[in-house]
């Protein structure tokens, strides 16, 4: 009887294996599509309504970018979030960060996506995931490293073998990442977009194919989504993802095409943008807490999902602004405070927005919003004395070696960083001339160049000044360019031109100039911590010869809090707190203020550093709060 009974298990055993290996094999044919409208499979769209476990899901979402915010502060941001009544966290994930140089990966400290996932799971809020490679976000060259610049023939955001290549290389490091935090797997990840506002760019008709399938064979089940805002809205989807939308104000037109292109689905504002950016010499731009809430207020009404972008923007610190060229004669610059006119602003500060938009989302959750949080504690500390300087010249020798070419050379295409090239800050070129006359940039500096005689400053040449008079003198002079990178257009069709540096001939006399030396000033952190540890700083008592760096140190006898510093009187340059660097200033505005987080500061001695172009006062000043400059409203 025993043996008998083992044996009839045995068969039944084997049954339900070869059941288990048909069933498998047969779901792993059936559509993505299909496989999430099973229960308890994610976040589906397959009638009006999202569902999410077989529930009814209404995505209230906001934007956060980790990579914008100090790590130290990413829990209060989202606590706040979800105090605000959203359940949605949506982040992009910034490709030249993660990966500065070919095959070398960052997702640490403040890369910590998998960390941040983490967070965003612990309290309770799901996520779209919005992994580019592309992500436009105002941000350097729209995320995408500029190493692929160094390809003479790459053509961004195609099939072109040598972009794809890239991009599946970082899929392959970044997937692996994000995978085991799906909702499938247990995680917060309910949605994934596949690459952001392809519809604007839209040069090749298999990319976002290419780009589907790079997720989906690297393990992503969950719900896809594409996102375009009004000039792409027909070219940007992809076959099997959702379609959503960008914009900042309501038109009846983006109901009808949703409804026309997708009847009985979901309808999702991906972008509702809460503010605005800005670019130095602008205004510092506003949307009406009142105008913007009721735009939100309509999108309900609709019932429809939203997504704000931004709900806290934060920072572009260091040299990660972009710029902006459609519509203009030359592109300009992004402004280093990404602030947006968000609800949350950029120290974390609740606004009007913010309090309305609480009112308006509570009764859309069944049990009461949980409390608002505290705000956190900024200071203003008494002025900074800087006491030491060191030239431009003087700081050469730490840069490593330069590079000698008899042509100019861009700055992605130098043998620096391992053969990645130097992504951002400034390049200095020298040679040497034997007369004056007209020196003419041919258009071929990116992005602005001060010039010098023998280390006296001549003048600038930019995109509007092409041309500088250098006066008849005897016997040889060095002629020196210090070229900024002033920030790669994150939007728009000219991506594949954003090389930097100088990027052909400028001529003396109109015969162009050979013989170059050639330092790459990438103002690093090792770079920085070199500088502040040498010997070679002089006393502020004898005026310092611009451009120069400029250092002091910042004595605190307590826990440090936020606060934000003002540089009047200065010109244009950077500045550096304990080797981090904070992003740019400039007199021209609208930012007046540079946000300094207390986490980046530390009990005791604290090493502050400038780098400035042409001027300076002598002195940081600090304020409990931000000036932004002159506004304008959002039209």
């Amino acid at each position: 009887m025993f043996v008998r009974l083992t044996s009839i298990r045995r068969n039944v055993l084997l049954l339900f294996i070869v059941a288990g290996i048909i069933s498998y094999q047969w779901t792993r044919r059936v559509p993505v599509e299909q496989k999430r409208t099973h229960v308890g499979q994610g976040l589906v769209a397959n009638s009006s309504q999202f569902t999410l476990e077989g529930k009814p899901f209404r995505i209230l979402g906001g934007s956060i970018h980790y990579f914008r915010v100090p790590k130290a502060h990413w829990e209060d941001r989202l606590l706040k979030m979800k105090a605000c009544g959203l359940n949605t966290l949506t982040t992009y994930v910034p490709w030249n960060l993660h990966e500065p140089e070919r095959g070398v990966f960052d997702f640490q400290d403040n890369l910590d996506l998998e960390g941040y996932l983490s967070l965003a799971a612990e309290l309770g809020l799901r996520v779209i995931l919005r992994p580019g490679p592309y992500i436009c976000a105002e941000w350097e060259l729209g995320g995408l490293p500029s190493w692929l610049l160094r390809d003479k023939n790459m053509k961004l955001r195609t099939t072109y073998l040598g972009f794809t290549e890239a991009v599946d290389s970082f899929f392959h490091q970044l997937m692996k990442r994000v995978v085991p935090y799906t909702h499938s797997n247990g995680g917060p990840i309910i949605a994934v977009q596949v690459e952001n506002e392809y519809g604007s760019y839209a040069k090749d008709t298999e990319y976002m194919s290419f780009i589907k399938e790079a997720l989906l064979s690297r393990g992503i089940t969950e719900l896809l989504l594409t996102s375009d805002n009004q000039n792409g809205w027909t070219l940007g989807g992809v076959n099997g993802a959702l379609e959503t939308i960008n914009l900042q104000k309501m038109n009846p037109a983006v109901i009808n095409y949703l409804e026309e292109i997708q009847p009985q689905r979901p309808k999702m504002v991906m972008e509702l943008w809460s503010g605005w950016f800005d670019l130095w010499g602008g205004l510092h731009h506003l949307f009406p807490a009142e105008d913007m809430v009721a735009v939100v207020n309509g999108i309900m009404q609709q019932e429809m999902s939203i997504n704000l972008y931004m709900f806290h923007g934060g920072t572009n610190f260091g040299f990660m602004n972009g710029a902006a060229a459609v519509g203009l004669p030359a592109p300009k610059p992004m402004v280093t405070s990404y602030d947006y006119d968000a609800p949350l602003s950029e120290a974390g500060d609740y606004t009007t927005k913010y309090h309305l938009l609480r009112k308006l989302f509570s009764p859309y959750h069944t049990q009461p919003l949980p409390d608002v949080p505290l705000l956190r504690r900024r200071s203003a500390h008494q002025p900074l004395v800087l006491m030491q300087h060191l030239s431009l010249w003087d700081s050469l020798p730490f840069t490593g070696k330069p590079y000698r070419s008899s042509t100019p050379v861009n700055m992605e295409n130098l043998p620096v960083n391992n053969n990645n090239g130097q992504s951002y800050g400034y390049t200095l070129y020298e040679t040497t001339i034997t007369s004056g006359g007209t020196l003419h940039s041919m258009n071929n500096i990116r992005d602005r160049a001060l010039v010098f005689l023998n280390k006296h400053f001549v003048g600038v040449l930019d995109y509007t000044t092409l041309e500088l008079p250098l006066l008849e003198e005897k016997g040889e002079r060095t002629l020196s360019l210090l070229v900024e990178n002033c920030g790669r257009v994150n939007y728009g069709i000219t991506l594949d031109e954003q090389r930097k540096g100088l990027v052909g001939d400028i001529t003396l006399n109109k015969k162009p100039l050979r013989d170059f030396i050639i330092h790459s000033l990438d103002m690093k952190a090792d770079f920085v911590n070199r500088l502040q540890s040498s010997g070679h700083w002089k006393s502020l008592r004898h005026r310092p010869a611009f451009p120069a760096f400029l250092q002091a140190k910042l004595y605190m006898d307590s826990t440090p809090t936020d606060t934000f510093l003002k540089l009047p009187g200065w010109s244009k340059g950077v500045v550096f707190i304990n080797g981090k660097n904070l992003g740019r200033y400039c007199s021209i505005g609208p930012q007046q203020t540079l946000y300094l987080p207390g986490p980046w500061l530390h009990k005791g001695t604290n090493q502050v550093m400038v780098f400035e172009e042409q001027e300076a006062d002598g002195k940081i000043q600090f304020a409990s709060g931000p000036d932004y400059g002159m506004t304008v409203d959002v039209q």
